[in-house]
Parts: structure tokens; C-alpha cells; sequence
């Protein structure tokens, strides 16, 4: 599998919300990379990291419209959006969409580290309105 096929495969798995074949895409020293530059190290914290995630935002989705590699790395170009779920529920109202890109390292047919570059300010914005 080369690097991309691989980036193509992770984002197939977080479009399927599958925590369990997500981390199997990820190395055991994972690095996950947030848009505030915090990071969560190793397979096992992200595996806890994604689960928890999916259940704040169950119908998450990325896409994506351009994708470049050089060597091991991949930039990854498109969009992430979902609802935010409030009581079990998803209200129209805290659905969001934005732009967003990623970089990953990927190693022996496995993602090393994932790294968001996103404004995330329209998902501040709505759990602001809900406290």
C-alpha cells in the first residue's frame, strides 16, 4: 500500500466511524495532532480519543478534494464537518462544516502521525450556545 492508499484508507475509516479498523491504520506510537497544536500520543489513548469523539460528534465525516505526497508524507485538502449531539440527540443547529487539511506521516503502510489544520471556531461557536 503506498502512503496514500493509505491516508485514503484512514479517512475511509473515520467517514465509517470504525475506531477499531482506525487504529489498526495507526502505528503503535501514534501521534495525533489537534488544530491547537495539543497532542495525544500512542494507538491506545487514540483508539480512547476517537471513541470518545464519535459519541460528542456521531456523524462525523471528512472529504477530501486534493491530496499530495512527497516521500512518507501526505497533505491531505477537503473539509470536516458533523453535529454535535446534545441529549442523545443531533438539532440541526449544531451542525457544522468547515474548511480543513491534514498531514500525515505514514510508515510501514501505517499512519504515524495525524495532524489537523483546522478553524474550529464554528464548533466553539455552538458549545458556547449550549451552556
Amino acid at each position: 500500500m503506498t502512503p496514500v492508499d493509505t491516508v485514503l484508507a484512514f479517512l475511509e475509516r473515520i467517514n465509517e466511524r470504525d475506531v477499531e479498523k482506525l487504529a489498526a491504520l495507526m502505528t503503535e506510537d501514534h501521534v495525533f495532532i489537534d488544530s491547537l497544536g495539543q497532542a495525544v500520543k500512542t494507538r491506545e489513548k487514540m483508539r480512547a480519543g476517537w471513541r470518545a469523539y464519535f459519541t460528542f460528534c456521531p456523524d462525523y465525516w471528512v472529504s477530501h478534494e486534493e491530496i499530495l505526497q512527497s516521500g512518507n508524507i501526505v497533505a491531505v485538502f477537503g473539509a470536516a464537518g458533523g453535529t454535535i449531539a446534545a441529549n442523545g440527540k443531533l438539532p440541526a443547529e449544531n451542525k457544522w462544516r468547515i474548511p480543513a487539511s491534514w498531514m500525515a506521516v505514514v510508515q510501514d503502510g501505517l499512519v504515524k502521525e495525524w495532524r489537523v489544520y483546522a478553524d474550529n471556531k464554528p464548533v466553539y461557536d455552538i458549545l458556547a450556545k449550549s451552556k
